[in-house]
């Protein structure tokens, strides 16, 4: 038995705003619940409601830019920089500029929707 596990397969999570979402390791591809890590690509003019999550989330930026308003601050990350927000911190993201977001999310514990606490949910 391998002590290693190649995620080859991500789970694609179906969406209606046009993001692409790539799970390749947590609760909807391995079952994972200490940790997720998906691979995303946000269009422009996206965005999803405020949240205050139940787990901290690291975001690095692959390539363009991404939005984040942290309890009332706006922050803007690039290409190559990365933020880690707390949990229990209300945030909204978003891309309101004219090019895709390419971007890696690792949420601790597990992202689910049951810890996301969206505000319009």
């Amino acid at each position: 038995m391998k002590n290693y596990f190649i995620q080859n397969a991500p789970f694609v999570v179906p969406t209606t705003d046009g993001k692409l979402i790539e799970e390749h390791h947590g609760l909807a591809t391995t079952n994972n619940k200490a940790i997720s890590i998906a691979h995303m690509i946000a269009p422009p003019g996206w965005s999803e409601p405020f949240q205050t999550p139940e787990f901290d989330e690291y975001t690095y930026i692959i390539k363009g830019k991404k939005q984040f308003i942290i309890e009332g601050e706006t922050v803007v990350l690039e290409t190559g920089q990365s933020i880690k927000i707390e949990k229990n911190v209300r945030v909204q993201y978003s891309n309101p500029f004219d090019e895709p977001c390419e971007y890696i999310a690792v949420c601790t514990p597990a992202f689910s929707m049951d810890l996301v606490h969206r505000e319009d949910e």
